[in-house]
């Protein structure tokens, strides 16, 4: 197969963690060809939705600390993305304007012969964030205002609350607002931008403490550990981004309820790989742009996560053919 990666710029990637490095050593370990682009080389021309990808290779004893982990196998060159096997979208987030009209590009190249992990429309419809709204029965007190008098009145009610943007990533303005919070109000005008911008505010999970748990579906099938980022000292995120520490743990009862009972649903809607966020026994946040921890929990466990996801992957391919 010839698989097409949409990814953030190569150099910027700690590839010794990065988890779509991951899969793309994987796949090649299989045999199968890699290329890349990123997101602004997508165009449309006579209708057909093509890119400028580049054929890469990374060696198998490649040093993924240094700045030249991959090389080129060919020049660049222009194909339609209906002319991959795969097309497999890691763009990070933030997911803004040039990302929504991306997700509607693969719609079309979907619909021109491409096939597409996560879809377009799958990723479009599932905000990272607002998509816990759907399965309240697994989820903490939840509020989504940008009126300040709903956020008081939600703060007043649960007293312990963590508010935070609907657009953010790896902990980004992420605040716990505690009982008798001072600084309450500045808090959500900043996050608010003065009632002009959207947020979500839940009840706090004393949880917390034990890690945030990456929970990570594939082709849904859900993988046995979870990585629980455990915070800091004084420290209420566990994003690894914010200096979180990653502990593998094989998944609890409570977790792979909520992941069994969310796999089917979102496996049919077009999520091919999905990340669920879990405190304690509660559902925070469904991650469908680019789910990471496929390293980490390949390091520490007997589950190798990249491997899986290569073989799933050849197992939907190659049954659409």
């Amino acid at each position: 197969m010839h698989i097409l990666f949409i990814i953030d710029p190569l150099t910027t990637l700690a590839a010794y963690k990065d988890t779509s490095v991951s899969m793309m050593r994987a796949l090649i370990k299989r045999g199968h060809t890699i290329s890349v682009c990123e997101m602004p080389d997508l165009y449309v021309q006579e209708g057909q939705v093509r890119t400028q990808a580049l054929p890469i290779d990374i060696a198998t004893d490649a040093d993924l600390h240094a700045a030249d982990w991959w090389s080129p196998t060919a020049e660049a060159h222009t194909q339609p993305l209906s002319a991959f096997s795969a097309v497999v979208m890691r763009k990070d987030p933030p997911f803004d304007l040039e990302y929504a009209y991306a997700t509607h590009l693969l719609d079309q190249a979907q619909a021109q012969g491409a096939q597409v992990f996560n879809q377009g429309s799958a990723i479009r419809n599932h905000p990272e964030k607002l998509s816990i709204l759907e399965f309240p029965q697994f989820t903490a007190p939840t509020m989504v205002s940008r009126k300040m008098a709903h956020l008081h009145r939600f703060y007043a009610q649960h007293k312990d609350v963590v508010a935070k943007p609907l657009d953010g990533m790896g902990g980004e303005s992420v605040f716990r607002l505690r009982p008798d919070e001072v600084n309450l109000n500045v808090i959500l005008e900043t996050l608010t931008d003065n009632e002009a911008e959207t947020i979500m505010i839940q009840r706090y999970i004393p949880a917390i403490s034990e890690g945030d748990k990456r929970v990570i579906i594939i082709n849904g099938k859900v993988v046995p550990y979870s990585l629980a980022r455990i915070p800091l000292a004084g420290e209420t995120r566990g994003n690894l981004a914010a200096g979180g520490r990653g502990v593998a743990q094989p998944l609890t009862d409570n977790d792979r309820k909520i992941a069994e009972s969310l796999a089917p649903i979102l496996s049919a809607r077009g999520l091919f790989v999905v990340g669920l966020d879990i405190i304690g026994n509660q559902l925070t946040e469904i991650n469908v742009t680019s789910p990471t921890c496929f390293v980490e929990i390949a390091e520490q466990s007997d589950f190798h996560v990249p491997d899986f996801f290569a073989q799933e992957l050849e197992q939907v391919v190659q049954s659409r053919n």
